[in-house]
C-alpha cells in the first residue's frame, strides 16, 4: 500500500497525494531510481503539483546515453502530443473571445470548399473528402474531441494513405492527429495567423515559457535531451522547422511545461470559463485500448472512471473529483500528465526513453497516489509484467 512507502523523516520536504497521504521528498527520490534503474529508462523527469504550486521537480538519468550527460528539467525536450494539451487551451481562449465557434461546422468558415483549400503540401490536402461530403458535419469540438471519424494517421493507417472518414462524426472516439490539423487550418484562416504566432501570444509569452515553441529554434541546441530506443541508444533529432504542429510539434522544457500545468489548475480554482470548456465532456470512450486492434473493441472496463475526452484533452472521474490528463509519445520520448483540479494537485511525467511508459502506472501511484489513470487503455504495461 501507498502508505507503506511514506517516509518519517520530519525533517523531509513531504509530498502530498490525492488521498491526503504523504511521501518524504528522498524516499520518493528513491523509488523513482529504482524504478528507472529496473526498466532501462535512460532519463526522466518528474514535477509534483500540490495547492496548485510545484512541491516536487527533478530529473533523473542521462539527457544523451552515449555522453552521459545528466539530464536536468531545463533540457529541450520534444513534447510529442502535449501539443495537443497546449493547442486545446489556445481554442478554448479563442472560443472565449468569440473568435471561434466550437460547434460550427469547419467548411462554413471558408468561401471555397474543404477539399479546395489552399495546403502546400500534398501529404496534408484534403482534396480526398471530396468523395464524403460527411466532411461538412465536422466542427472545432469535434476536431479537439478526436469524433471527426478520422484515423490518427493517413500515411500510417491507410493502406493508400487516403484520408477517409470511418464513422458519422462526431458519434465516436477515434484518436486523429489529423482532425487537429484540419481544426489549425481553419483557425489560421480565421484569424490570419500562424499558430506558432498564436501560441506565442496566447501561451509562451504570458506565462514566461521562454524555452517552449511549436517550430524548432537554433537556440535550442545549446540543451537539447535526445531520444532513446528500448535498448538506450541514442535516436537523431528529427525536429519540425517549417510548419509548425497543433498535434505534434512542440518544443519544450520540464520547466516550462510545469508552468504551463499550473496556470491549468490555477484557472480551475477561480471558476474560468477556459478550463469549463477543456474539462467539458464532449464524448464518452468504450473502446478497449486507443490505439491498436483493441480499439475497435468495446468495453464497460471503464465505466466506473466514465472516461472521456474533453477539448484536447482526457477526462475520467475519480474518488476526489474529475482527473484531467495528456500522454505524449514519439520515438524515443513518452510523457504523461495528469491533474485533479478538485485538489489542485497533479503530476508530470516527462522521459527521453522508449522504456518510460512500463514505469507509469507505479509511479503515478507512488508520487499522488493516481490508481484512476486507465494504464490498460493507455497500455501502460509495467516492465515486470511484459511477456
Amino acid at each position: 500500500m501507498l502508505s507503506q512507502i511514506t517516509c518519517n523523516n520530519s525533517q523531509e520536504n513531504k509530498i502530498t497525494r490525492i488521498d491526503g497521504s504523504t511521501i518524504g521528498e528522498h524516499h520518493l527520490d528513491d523509488q523513482i531510481k529504482i524504478l528507472i534503474d529496473k526498466a532501462n529508462v535512460t532519463g526522466l523527469s518528474v514535477t509534483i503539483f500540490n495547492n496548485n504550486k510545484i512541491a516536487y521537480q527533478k530529473a533523473f538519468g542521462y539527457s544523451n546515453n552515449e555522453t552521459k550527460d545528466t539530464l536536468d528539467v531545463n533540457h529541450n525536450i520534444y513534447g510529442a502530443s502535449f501539443s495537443k494539451a497546449v493547442y486545446g487551451y489556445i481554442i478554448s481562449v479563442l472560443a472565449q473571445e468569440n473568435t471561434i465557434e466550437l460547434d460550427k461546422e469547419l467548411y462554413k468558415y471558408l468561401d471555397v470548399d474543404l477539399p479546395d483549400l489552399n495546403i502546400e503540401k500534398e501529404f496534408r490536402r484534403l482534396h480526398d473528402l471530396k468523395e464524403d461530403d460527411r466532411y461538412k458535419q465536422i466542427t472545432t469540438r469535434m476536431c479537439l474531441s478526436h469524433t471527426t471519424g478520422f484515423s490518427n494517421w493517413r500515411w500510417l493507417t491507410e493502406p493508400d494513405e487516403k484520408l477517409r472518414i470511418h464513422f458519422a462524426p462526431g458519434s465516436n472516439y477515434s484518436y486523429s492527429g489529423e482532425g487537429m490539423v484540419l481544426s489549425q487550418w481553419i483557425v489560421e484562416h480565421v484569424t490570419g495567423r500562424t499558430l506558432e504566432e498564436l501560441a506565442i501570444d496566447k501561451v509562451f509569452n504570458p506565462l514566461k515559457m521562454t524555452h517552449t515553441h511549436y517550430l524548432w529554434r537554433e537556440d535550442f541546441n545549446e540543451h537539447f535531451c535526445y531520444g532513446h530506443n528500448v535498448n538506450e541508444e541514442k535516436i537523431p533529432r528529427d525536429i519540425e522547422t517549417e510548419d509548425a504542429n497543433a498535434a505534434g510539434s512542440l518544443s519544450t522544457t520540464v520547466s516550462d511545461y510545469s508552468k504551463f500545468l499550473m496556470h491549468i489548475l490555477n484557472l480551475h480554482s477561480n471558476d474560468s470559463e477556459i478550463t469549463k470548456t477543456i474539462f467539458n465532456p464532449n464524448i464518452r470512450i468504450k473502446s478497449k485500448a486507443q490505439f491498436g486492434p483493441l480499439s475497435k473493441e468495446i468495453t464497460d472496463e471503464n465505466d466506473d472512471i466514465e472516461l472521456s475526452y474533453g477539448l484536447g484533452w482526457g477526462l475520467l472521474k475519480s474518488d476526489y473529483g474529475i482527473g484531467v490528463f495528456k500522454e505524449g509519445h514519439g520515438e524515443g520520448f513518452q510523457h504523461y500528465s495528469i491533474l485533479f483540479p478538485d485538489k489542485n494537485s497533479g503530476v508530470l511525467i516527462m522521459s527521453n526513453s522508449d522504456n518510460a511508459e512500463s514505469i507509469f502506472k507505479e509511479l503515478l501511484e507512488v508520487t499522488i497516489g493516481d490508481i484512476f489513470t486507465p494504464w490498460k487503455w493507455e497500455n501502460y504495461i509495467p516492465y515486470n509484467k511484459k511477456d
